[in-house]
């Protein structure tokens, strides 16, 4: 790839705390320099970027691929009953539907200055390799970086949750009990044979058992393994919700994380998605084992799960970054609003002071170089050696008129309407507002025809979690009652 010289834009800084007029030099897939104005350079390709703003790309921290033909199907739902509806919400997907709701998931995170995510990709009732590499292709299509991590499980929802399965009135339970989840060694060996041929580029291969609770020991056990052989990222629902603190204190003993420690899972490769209900004993567990944390802000308010403790993940030394969910559980893919969600939620509380607050420039990076740490991408910063992922904002847009703070603005401001173009390893993948990789209109009524189709064969589905969602509430509310080990949750006075 030849040199490329950007001129006559704005760039943020390292640490986000000012936007110079400065000049860019790009060598193929890394940034060489930063130059001042003016700067005259050989054998480059000049690029006026006049009237932007240059950022490093939004690195999502985590998210569901497959959320992607999901967005809008539930209103006032807890993750417990999310989980409850979650077999019609995906329930029937060929393999066309898996790259289809990817592709959605990729565009829209590309549209909104979202250079990479971390995606938790589901396949019921295990993985396929044929899914995955169905679902990578939807990533190299649309021209993201990914870490895909198949999201995994050996235990249904029923069969996960304590006591959930005898709580169901009598006609339900024998329907919850007959649910299963594919066998625990074809899964793993699904992964083992996916990792053995991976291609590598853009997406690199992961590993997530779903939640601790939804996989035997055993189980989990084979995924460290898998992890440990092939090298692979794993990722993790960990505490997201209070009923699944207090399930994990009434199986296991401990915390959901110290028992995941115990069985050697928690390591530099680890990330903890969520963490709401995490105590400092498992703030300190991770930072000490080198793991990091995901934090949803969005998805955590939208499910009612409660605020996650970001601050004291920070001040532990936890690497911490910015995610959105998937569009099943937060339906979007917006990391603008997932960064300024993150710095209002860190103000709610009434004892929190302003030393506890996340600064906007702090917010900036935990969504850029945090993320992307947890990614393990050599990216978030726009600094000479790292990744040429460039986002540029129109500085002409309202959002950006006028213009008098750079990190101010990109979180209490932009909401992903000024992003202009999108270069991802020096390469365009959004130039003047349209997506080079994709048909966006054919990809649109593909995603129509899918969700009317998908909508008539999940109906029966549909019927029975509609009947057993209030037992399922009912009991997990409860259930989240025993755990008192963490304060997540505002009082009412």
């Amino acid at each position: 790839m030849k040199r490329v010289l950007i001129t006559g834009a704005r760039v943020l800084s390292a640490d986000a705390l000012s936007a110079p007029f400065t000049d860019l030099l790009l060598d193929g897939d890394r940034i060489a320099a930063l130059l001042p104005p003016g700067t005259a350079v050989e054998d480059a390709a000049l690029h006026d970027a006049a009237g932007r703003l240059v950022i490093p790309g939004l690195v999502n921290g985590h998210t569901h691929g497959h959320g992607g033909l999901s967005k809008g199907m539930g209103d006032k739902w807890d993750l417990a009953l999310l989980l409850t509806h979650a077999a019609w919400i995906g329930g029937h997907r060929g393999l066309e539907d898996k790259r289809l709701a990817t592709t959605l998931t990729a565009v829209e995170m590309l549209r909104k200055g979202c250079t990479a995510g971390y995606d938790l990709a589901f396949e019921f009732p295990g993985p396929s390799v044929e899914g995955l590499e169905a679902m990578a292709g939807a990533y190299e299509a649309v021209g993201l970086r990914a870490v895909l991590a198949p999201m995994v499980a050996d235990l249904t929802f029923f069969q996960a949750t304590p006591g959930l399965i005898q709580a169901l009135p009598a006609e339900y339970q024998a329907r919850a009990a007959a649910m299963s989840m594919a066998r625990a060694d074809d899964i793993l060996s699904t992964i083992h044979a996916a990792a053995k041929s991976w291609r590598g580029g853009m997406v690199r291969l992961g590993c997530a058992p779903t939640i601790p609770l939804h996989c035997s020991d055993d189980f989990l056990e084979g995924c460290r393994e898998l992890s440990a052989e092939h090298g692979l990222p794993m990722q993790t629902h960990v505490a997201e919700a209070r009923y699944q603190a207090g399930g994990g204190e009434l199986r296991y003993g401990s915390t959901l994380l110290a028992h995941m420690d115990r069985l050697g899972l928690v390591n530099e490769r680890f990330s903890v998605a969520h963490g709401v209900w995490l105590t400092d004993a498992d703030l300190a567990l991770l930072a000490g084992r080198g793991a990091g944390l995901s934090h949803n802000p969005g998805s955590n308010m939208r499910l009612a799960s409660g605020i996650a403790p970001a601050r004291a993940a920070i001040r532990a030394g936890v690497t911490v970054g910015l995610g959105t969910d998937g569009s099943g559980s937060s339906d979007n893919q917006n990391m603008f609003e997932a960064m300024r969600l993150a710095a209002f939620a860190s103000r709610l509380w009434e004892d929190a002071g302003e030393d506890e607050w996340l600064g906007t420039a702090e917010t900036v990076r935990l969504a850029t170089e945090g993320s992307a740490k947890l990614l393990g991408l050599d990216a978030g910063v726009i600094a000479p050696g790292k990744l040429a992922d460039l986002v540029f904002l129109d500085l002409h847009h309202v959002n950006w008129a006028p213009f008098n703070d750079a990190a101010n603005q990109l979180v209490f401001t932009e909401d992903g309407s000024a992003v202009r173009e999108v270069m991802v390893g020096g390469a365009w993948k959004l130039r003047d507002g349209r997506v080079l990789g994709v048909d966006e209109a054919a990809l649109a009524r593909q995603a129509q025809e899918a969700a009317d189709r998908l909508a008539g064969l999940n109906a029966g589905m549909r019927e029975w979690s509609m009947a057993v969602a209030p037992h399922v509430a009912c009991h997990c509310r409860a259930l989240g009652r025993r755990f008192t080990g963490a304060k997540r949750l505002l009082e009412a006075r």
